[in-house]
């Protein structure tokens, strides 16, 4: 039985919704999306996947009738069983569709959330929206919270109800966006990146509620994401966007096992996963941008190895693949497959464990040693250990990855060697020396030995300083012998030299990354410490800075301190793994040996809750 298996549900129920034909346009009218069709039975999860600026939210938030600000609903209709067709552009009735038939669930829900609203308000002013008007509403809604935070595996005690989102982990946030959104009655939920940034375990016990839900409710759903792996353990049927158009759309075993579109096959290769060796292939070149697509040619073409003149002269339409074109029903229904390529694919695609190759020796001799490390927060006049007593050591060309769930210490660890971080006790040392805290008491040549390269690097470059800025400040603490050339910086980065006078808003996320780790090594560092750099990222970025960070390993010799929650980031670059649990160490060791056969029960737990796109395993 391959993983896919375990969550295609083969029966095929009412249809709940259909989206034919949408257009959204800027101000200016040009098209954002143009030309997606979408239906979904009762029961179905749909994962809607592709790089950002895909259209992938402008999709989803059309089913609503809304479109973001700067952008208008041009064209379209949505259908409803029972009712009238709603046209996009002329409809004044679209209010109805939002919490009554259509529910959302955001993305960021600790935003989304009112902070100054209680879990149990939320959940009421749901319940009022959807029985206003309706006299013969149930009246015990307090039973009804109850029943739908126990759905969605939360505590129904008063306690817990009465918490404020703050007081609230990732998981337990986005669990009551999903209890809000059944409370609306609606038959679809939309969720825009649900899992993004939780960790594996978090991650997967989401993932658990949303099958679950699927199964009894036969609720269906719209997954947008850019974690393959995830969509393959969830979706029941994939359509892939490129450029505001579906390029690629049919069940998940078809899809993810024998996709048709290049970008599909690209897209998969990029994708990390931890019974595979070696790093992820990432595909050549970047998403195309607005103002670059063309009506007239194939937008992947400038990307793709198997263009032709015919891909350059008209665009090519989303039609029944020849091996699936018997098939009837709509696309991605009935078993139909359909693409947009004049050369599709027809060989399968799969993912299988295999060996890793011997590690290559690492320099004898740490760079950064860490002894009896412990951390503590004060939280309401007490004490809190964040971390205790971890000990580790980091040499030359060595990459160690330190993996856990939310809450386990990883970030607290860094900040702590960074020198942002107080500690109780414990030592941290750079070459044997004892490094002082915080950050601001250590010398200038620690300083430049020493680096960190944040999650968020939107937040960690000024806004209003552009790229040779932000870069040139930071090489002040070497010697100007020893300083690198912004244009070599750049190279290294992975970076064109024409972007030098950017500033961070007028670049991608990967750019803005590959800036932030630019600025780092402008000091000559040492070790440097990665904090979640590719958590928010594209799979096909997230390649490429994983490519840029190992290339950067063999010519520099640094001593990388990798923070991720991905096991696949981790199989892909790190040559040990330490794995923490609530602040303490609950193994150590290579990264094969802890990935394949991990010791701990809290270790296996890890692997158990990855996401892989191994079939046939």
């Amino acid at each position: 039985m391959t993983r896919l298996d375990t969550v295609v549900d083969e029966s095929k129920g009412a249809e709940v919704i259909s989206l034919e034909d949408l257009r959204v346009d800027t101000a200016s009218g040009m098209p954002i999306v143009e030309g997606v069709s979408l239906s979904l039975d009762e029961g179905q999860i749909l994962g809607v996947v592709g790089e950002s600026g895909s259209g992938k939210t402008t999709t989803a938030l059309a089913l609503f009738g809304f479109a973001q600000g700067g952008a208008e609903l041009a064209r379209g209709t949505i259908r409803l069983p029972g009712h009238a067709p709603f046209e996009l552009a002329t409809s004044k009735d679209l209010r109805v569709l939002r919490g009554h038939y259509v529910s959302y669930v955001p993305q960021s829900p600790g935003t989304a959330l009112n902070p100054v609203m209680r879990v149990s308000r939320a959940l009421r002013e749901m319940q009022e929206h959807r029985n206003r008007g309706d006299t013969d509403a149930r009246r015990d809604l307090e039973a009804e919270r109850d029943e739908v935070l126990a759905v969605v595996g939360l505590p129904n005690t008063h306690e817990f109800q009465q918490r404020f989102p703050h007081q609230l982990s990732g998981g337990q946030q986005q669990r009551v966006c999903l209890a809000v959104a059944l409370l609306s009655g609606s038959q679809t939920i939309v969720l825009d990146e649900p899992t993004t940034g939780l960790d594996v375990i978090t991650q997967a016990s989401v993932l658990d509620e949303l099958r679950r839900l699927q199964r009894t409710r036969r609720v269906a759903m719209v997954y947008i994401s850019h974690d393959l792996a995830v969509v393959s353990e969830l979706a029941t049927h994939v359509a892939v966007m490129y450029a505001g158009n579906i390029v690629e759309i049919g069940t998940a075993e078809q899809v993810l096992t024998r996709p048709a579109h290049p970008y599909t096959r690209g897209l998969l290769s990029s994708t990390p996963d931890y019974r595979r060796a070696g790093l992820p292939a990432a595909m050549p070149g970047v998403a195309v941008s607005l103002s670059d697509r063309s009506e007239d040619a194939c937008s992947f073409a400038p990307r793709c190895a198997l263009a032709t003149d015919e891909c350059r002269a008209a665009a090519p339409s989303l039609r029944p693949l020849p091996w699936a074109a018997a098939a009837g029903g709509a696309p991605g229904n009935g078993g139909r497959h359909d693409a947009s390529c004049y050369h599709p694919v027809g060989s399968p695609f799969s993912v299988t464990a295999r060996e890793l190759p011997e590690a290559s020796p690492i320099d004898v001799g740490a760079v950064l040693g860490v002894e009896r490390l412990t951390v503590e927060h004060h939280v309401r006049g007490q004490r809190v250990a964040a971390v205790t007593d971890v000990s580790f050591a980091v040499a030359r060309g060595e990459c160690l990855a330190l993996v856990g769930e939310s809450g386990s210490g990883k970030t607290t660890i860094a900040r702590a060697i960074a020198g942002l971080q107080p500690y109780e006790t414990g030592s941290i040392t750079l070459h044997g020396e004892q490094m002082a805290q915080p950050a601001a008491r250590r010398t200038r040549e620690q300083l430049r030995r020493l680096q960190i390269v944040f999650q968020n690097a939107s937040l960690a470059l000024n806004p209003r300083e552009d790229v040779r800025a932000a870069i040139s400040r930071s090489s002040n603490l070497c010697t100007k012998e020893s300083r690198r050339p912004l244009e070599e910086l750049m190279e290294l980065a992975g970076l064109q030299p024409g972007l030098l006078g950017r500033l961070p808003r007028q670049l991608s996320g990967g750019e803005r990354q590959r800036v932030a780790i630019a600025r780092a090594l402008a000091t000559n560092p040492e070790v440097l410490i990665c904090d979640e750099i590719t958590s928010s990222l594209d799979v096909s970025v997230q390649a490429a800075v994983l490519a840029t960070i190992e290339d950067l390993q063999a010519k520099l010799g640094l001593a990388l301190l990798f923070i991720t929650h991905d096991i696949g980031v981790v199989a892909a670059l790190a040559d040990r793994v330490m794995v923490l649990q609530r602040g303490s160490v609950c193994e150590a060791g290579p990264t094969r040996s802890v990935l394949d056969e991990p010791k701990s029960e809290y270790a296996k737990r890890l692997m158990d809750a990855a996401p892989s796109l191994s079939v046939g395993n």
